[in-house]
């Protein structure tokens, strides 16, 4: 039997859709969910869907239908603009070094710690950091098709089949593995143009896995999870004590694996977690934003005083837009995306940006940082500024231009140039972890105080974490303003980081987490997490790549730099 992904006749029955290596007869990835529904062929894995449900789902949501809207458009018309031959030889060389570096840390993979979670780049060892399967390499599969090493992609997906999804001892962040291994997998496939259907049974499997955290009362998942306890029988609930990130970072993958297989158990669980978003948005401290610290089990997002874009909140905010495309704008569910999208950053740009206080005065730049607030006329700014949190300004440009809201395009680009000035008048040109920064009374320029308590470093007031651990959300802005305003002075600065980055954290293997940017010493740590390879190369590598190449108006990335297909309408 032939299985058609497009839901044609072929298929007769639910049971009989099964989704096999070798019997796909898809010519590229469907246009509508299939019908109907995929199920995974039987395998010799963990079977997650055998396991009994306490709380099932009586009725499923479904994905909006109808005609996709035309979506504005995102990216910069580049055809406009010829390239000056001097130009287009250096993008190719930047290009190319930004290739290299990620073969070097590859073949060290492969040589030393193939099939496991991460390289350690100093004792080139290996570290089991997100549940042994394998992260770095799951996460860098769409990241070797990206740079055309077809032979190295094939070589790896062939390693990722024998991946067995089986409970383990201990916890599992379910957050990173949604993020890293699902967004893998579900980029990979499309990048295939969803040929390999391995991919897709892989990211079934998973995606099985991930469904099992949401059997709770409340049907929101528990995000640091017992999968052995699960896999047992044994009764969930989810945490009371939870963070906003967690709880709600999983609408992209979950979306793109029901329009890929037709299975609207993923969607329906999307759709459940985000109408609770929708319902508390108006009713915390901050109208708009929700705080860090929530009660995932009644669930409860009004009660904390902490706002933040960084660590803990970052994805629950950059997944609203990203979402509302991966949709195509179709029905009251994208509508409502376009709502909290719209709701939140009104918010974040009134409460969450302040603009440091710098010895170059005349920088327009914001940089996000975190608040306590126990009511919009009570709130206070702690004025730290985050690596992490420098995903900022490519939100809010892409964002801008899918709401079609110029005010907060102009917004990304004053975020991004605040995390380019860090890197440039960092002291070896690389932005530390957390920091503070003297700030200035308004969004607009005030004068440089240079005795200026506690000034660590011109620009710094203290640095409390200065490790870099080979981020990538300075480089993604830097991407998405490039790719957006068409400004390619954004790939000049591109450059100066990657040489700075790769010059100093390099090492006999790969590269490594530099222990302490303001230092002089260069002590690295034995760390590379799988997204040094699955984003921040990932990013310098499309800078410097043809802009139509992965073009913002057909993809659309996930947290992790995994890019969903958007195709056409």
């Amino acid at each position: 039997m032939h299985l058609d992904l497009h839901g044609s006749r072929n298929c007769c029955r639910v049971h009989e859709c099964r989704v096999t290596a070798h019997c796909s007869t898809t010519k590229t990835c469907p246009a509508n969910p299939p019908y109907p529904a995929l199920l995974s062929p039987p395998s010799a894995g963990f079977n997650w869907r055998g396991i009994e449900t306490h709380y099932p789902v009586e009725k499923l949501a479904q994905l909006p239908s109808g005609r996709r809207k035309k979506l504005p458009k995102v990216q910069y018309d580049f055809e406009q603009e010829e390239t000056p031959l001097y130009g287009e030889l250096m993008r190719k060389r930047r290009q190319a070094a930004v290739k290299a570096a990620f073969m070097r840390c590859w073949r060290s993979y492969k040589e030393r710690a193939w099939t496991k979670d991460e390289l350690r780049p100093i004792s080139g060892g290996s570290a089991r950091t997100f549940g042994g399967w394998g992260a770095t390499l799951v996460d860098s599969l769409d990241t070797l098709w990206i740079m055309d090493l077809k032979a190295e992609f094939r070589e790896a997906v062939d390693a990722v089949t024998e991946i067995d999804f089986k409970p383990g001892d201990g916890e599992v962040n379910m957050f990173e593995i949604t993020i890293r291994y699902l967004g893998g997998l579900l980029a990979a496939y499309d990048l295939t143009d969803c040929k390999d259907s391995r991919l897709l049974e892989k990211a079934m499997e998973l995606g099985d896995m991930i469904y099992a955290s949401f059997d709770t009362p409340s049907r929101t998942p528990i995000t640091r999870w017992n999968a052995k306890k699960a896999s047992n029988g044994e009764k969930q609930t989810a945490a009371a004590n939870a963070i906003i990130a967690e709880l709600a970072s999983f609408s992209m993958e979950f979306t793109r694996l029901s329009q890929l297989t037709g299975d609207m158990r993923y969607y329906d669980a999307v759709t459940r977690v985000t109408a609770i978003l929708s319902s508390q948005q108006n009713a915390t401290k901050l109208p708009g934003l929700w705080p860090v610290g929530i009660n995932a089990q009644t669930p409860d997002l009004t009660y904390d005083t902490q706002f933040s874009l960084g660590a803990m909140a970052d994805s629950a905010y950059e997944y609203l837009g990203k979402t509302y495309q991966l949709l195509h704008g179709v029905g009251s569910d994208a509508a409502q995306y376009k709502k909290m999208y719209n709701y939140a950053i009104d918010s974040v740009i009134k409460y969450l940006l302040f603009r440091p206080m710098i010895p170059d005065e005349q920088a327009d730049i914001l940089m996000p940082t975190v608040v306590r607030a126990t009511s919009p006329s009570s709130v206070s700014q702690d004025h730290t500024a985050q690596h992490l949190a420098c995903f900022v300004g490519g939100m809010l440009a892409l964002g801008g231009r899918l709401a079609q809201n110029t005010t907060h395009v102009a917004y990304g680009r004053r975020v991004t140039d605040a995390c380019i000035w860090t890197y440039r008048n960092a002291p070896h040109s690389i932005m530390p972890e957390i920091f503070t920064m003297a700030a200035c009374p308004t969004h607009s320029a005030c004068a440089y105080n240079a005795s200026h308590p506690s000034q660590q470093h011109p620009g710094f007031a203290r640095v409390s974490d200065a490790r870099y651990m080979l981020r990538p959300e300075a480089i993604e802005s830097v991407f998405y303003l490039y790719r957006i305003t068409g400004d390619a002075s954004y790939q000049d600065i591109a450059w100066d980081m990657f040489q700075a980055i790769d010059s100093q954290s390099r090492t006999a293997y790969a590269n490594a987490a530099i222990r302490d940017v303001m230092r002089d010493d260069g002590v690295k740590e034995d760390k590379m997490e799988s997204f040094w390879l699955s984003e921040t190369l990932k990013y310098f590598y499309l800078v410097f790549s043809e802009p139509g190449f992965m073009s913002l108006d057909e993809w659309v990335f996930n947290t992790e730099a995994h890019p969903f297909r958007l195709g056409t309408s």
